[in-house]
């Protein structure tokens, strides 16, 4: 019978995503081992408190992901991060704790090559522990599958620059968007349509996020605040945290509302949310896309503005870190074009410039 059981178990892990924890704190590692373990999915293979035990351990065991925590006595989280990244690369989503210090060098890390950015769990958090911890294990799970081969380097379609005034365009994104925003937004023009943008990441980073994006972009880019116009030339990052980013139309003008609400597909603030608001504010003046990420949030949302009249894409599988959200638009029908990463740009700004409307779908058949 215990030989039965050992085959049982062993078969059992096979499949299973191997973690890897890093961080200096012996309390943080054991939460972290013992939230990630609860995970049926996921198997932590080992722990370690600094740069070199990690860079042993991952020699020895080959992690599918690594957790990694960005202050560390030493060789800081960043430095490890990017010498790995060239060597031998490993999915890292960083977990790290919130100040205006660690959100800049978390955005650095994201553009090392880490996957996805989560806020250290609080050890007080009491009875929402649980809740915490089944959206880490959910993301590092994702993370492991997530692609890092980096953008071929081809050059992007030409993006056209001339727009109607009230016009909108609009993203979202999840695990791998840090980098599929970073790399695209650069490319619309100074004075193209107000963008609004809802990235999955956590309260506080977001405007770290943003204000990176505005050092690479012609546009200005910001973090978004309750009543915000939606203006040209204006990129709005909805903020992490308790609530979501609506739009609502009044006098002819189009305002972000930050709303409190549950999240939608385990997201706040939620993709679906800005596009179904997107839909009834704006819809046949609209340009929308769903990038990389996990899950299905924003895929109900897309089909509302394509029935609305609005111009309507997805990220294709080839270029995207996670083909999750994407794929839950094509399997909609409510992406019109599936495009590369770097195709995306010039076809919402030529949507934008020839203001165009796609037929409505009356109906998902």
């Amino acid at each position: 019978m215990k030989v039965g059981n050992t085959l049982m178990a062993a078969r059992a892990r096979e499949g299973r995503t191997r973690v890897l924890i890093v961080d200096d704190s012996a309390m943080v590692r054991q939460a972290l081992a013992l939230g990630l373990s609860t995970d049926p999915r996921l198997e932590v293979v080992g722990t370690a408190s600094g740069a070199e035990a990690a860079r042993a351990q991952m020699a020895a065991l080959k992690p599918d992901v690594v957790t990694l925590d960005l202050e560390m006595p030493q060789m800081d989280g960043l430095t490890f991060l990017r010498s790995y990244m060239e060597s031998a690369p490993v999915p890292t989503v960083v977990i790290s704790s919130l100040t205006r210090t660690s959100g800049e060098t978390a955005m650095r890390a994201m553009e090392a090559g880490a996957v996805d950015i989560i806020s250290k769990p609080s050890l007080g958090a009491g009875q929402g522990l649980p809740a915490i911890m089944r959206d880490v294990c959910a993301r590092v799970w994702a993370a492991a599958r997530a692609r890092l081969a980096p953008p071929d380097g081809a050059a992007p379609a030409p993006v056209a620059t001339g727009a109607s005034e009230d016009w909108i365009h609009a993203l979202g994104a999840s695990t791998g968007g840090v980098q599929a925003l970073s790399r695209i937004l650069p490319f619309f023009p100074a004075q193209s349509p107000g963008l609004l943008v809802v990235q999955h990441m956590p309260e506080g980073f977001t405007a770290a996020f943003a204000r990176r994006l505005d050092a690479l972009c012609r546009m200005r880019v910001r973090e978004a605040a309750d009543g915000d116009l939606v203006l040209p030339g204006l990129v709005l990052i909805a903020p992490g945290g308790l609530r979501h980013m609506e739009i609502e139309r009044a006098g002819g003008v189009c305002r972000v509302r930050l709303v409190a609400g549950a999240p939608v597909s385990y997201s706040r603030p939620s993709v679906d949310r800005m596009f179904l608001s997107l839909a009834a504010a704006a819809g046949p003046r609209v340009s929308a896309a769903l990038l990389t990420g996990m899950g299905r949030d924003g895929a109900a949302g897309l089909l509302a503005i394509r029935r609305a009249g609005g111009r309507t894409f997805a990220q294709d599988e080839g270029s995207s870190a996670v083909f999750g959200m994407p794929l839950a638009a094509r399997d909609l029908r409510a992406a019109e074009e599936i495009l590369t990463l770097d195709d995306i740009p010039a076809r919402m700004m030529l949507a934008a410039a020839a203001d165009t409307r796609a037929p409505s779908l009356a109906s998902n058949d």
